[in-house]
């Protein structure tokens, strides 16, 4: 402990060769076989190796403590030495494995709030339970007492009345109180949810930023697509949270205004405006959120596979987007009047988003249908009691 203060210490002041030498040190000296601790000076490693720029150093000792991660399946690290890695192979120019570690990390970022979320929500129910039965035991006592003081004053008729009329008032009283309580309660629980949507959504709308300040620096147009996709897909979820820290039900989305703001996101994010329409051809339809997200990112991939290809040189025309519930399913229908796609036609971008949409119907247990005539038409199928 006392060598990984020194350690913490000076790398604080950016002395990084003193603050490696006593975190080696400390790990000398520590039991191979306390894994934790072992993992809290890799971690620390991993800081000042960043720090001095040795991004090398970084990426081994990362990956020694990723297989320690591994066997312990320790989410908290899963969290933090991805990011490391990450920021490591940045540093090498090396952008591709640099993504893949930042997104592994969002994924457990993310694992790592939901974990902390359950938590306090079973602290809410727990709390909830125990000021119950005590509210139930006082009750039990409040009836024993009232067969008790009846018994005493069966003699006298006018005195059990007066007695029973103001326990009762009291027990109102108390009730009222009680229900006044648990309202409120419900209230800032209410209130906790939306800020954590909103905290979610502004975490969303952060990382977009950073990846709008990324893409600027980009010289490849390849590149500065694939970032501007990446904007897209993040904003598609930043909507859905927005619409829940706003709304008045935080179980599910209102599905056409969802895609009618996702609509007006994308075509604003190419300058489309003036080219291309999108109508939202649906009635109004409610989906929880585990549905809501990766049915936004598939219209999200056809929103903007259409709009860059679809309509070439200038071409006008219209995207039409439907989402009904048929006969126990839900059924997604997008189309436009484009140029269609040829069946020999060369796969156009880096088809990661059309890999996207397939992984996303097979997590909705769905089926999708292509058909190229008078434009593009996509119809997916989803089984309603796996789908929503």
């Amino acid at each position: 402990m006392a060598y990984n203060d020194l350690a913490t210490f000076y790398g604080e002041i950016q002395r990084y060769d003193s603050a490696e030498h006593y975190y080696l040190r400390s790990l000398d000296i520590t039991n191979s076989t306390d894994e934790r601790q072992v993992m809290v000076i890799k971690n620390g490693l991993c800081q000042i190796y960043l720090g001095a720029g040795e991004y090398e150093k970084c990426i081994q000792v990362a990956n020694e403590a990723m297989e320690t991660i591994l066997k312990t399946n320790d989410i908290f690290f899963l969290s933090e030495v991805p990011e490391y890695l990450a920021k490591a192979y940045e540093g090498l120019e090396q952008y591709d494995s640099a993504y893949k570690y930042m997104k592994i990390n969002w994924i457990y970022s993310d694992s790592l709030f939901t974990a902390s979320q359950e938590e306090a929500l079973e602290e809410m129910r727990v709390k909830y339970a125990t000021e119950k039965r005590e509210e139930e035991l006082a009750n039990q006592k409040k009836n024993t007492f009232f067969i008790i003081a009846i018994c005493l004053v069966l003699l006298v008729l006018l005195g059990v009345l007066l007695l029973f009329y103001k326990k009762r008032q009291q027990k109102n009283k108390v009730l009222t109180t009680l229900n006044q309580e648990l309202d409120k309660k419900n209230q800032q629980n209410e209130l906790l949810l939306k800020e954590i949507h909103h905290r979610v959504k502004n975490n969303l709308e952060m990382v977009k930023s950073l990846i709008s300040l990324q893409s600027a620096h980009m010289e490849d147009s390849e590149t500065r697509d694939a970032m501007l996709a990446s904007q897209n897909r993040v904003q598609s979820m930043g909507i859905i949270h927005q619409k829940l820290y706003q709304g008045d039900n935080l179980g599910s989305i209102e599905m056409k205004d969802y895609f009618v703001n996702l609509s007006e996101g994308i075509l604003d994010s190419f300058k489309a405006e003036d080219k291309v329409q999108i109508e939202c051809v649906m009635d109004d339809l409610e989906l929880d959120i585990d549905t809501a997200v990766p049915l936004g990112l598939i219209v999200n991939e056809l929103l903007t596979n259409a709009i860059k290809y679809a309509f070439p040189e200038g071409k006008e025309g219209v995207v039409r987007v439907s989402l009904k519930k048929k006969q126990g399913a839900l059924v997604l229908d997008v189309a436009d009047n484009g140029v269609g796609k040829r069946a020999d036609q060369p796969l156009q971008g880096t088809g990661f988003g059309t890999q996207l949409v397939h992984l996303l119907t097979t997590q909705l247990n769905g089926k999708m249908q292509e058909e190229a005539k008078n434009g593009t038409h996509l119809l997916f199928t989803f089984k309603l009691d796996t789908a929503a």
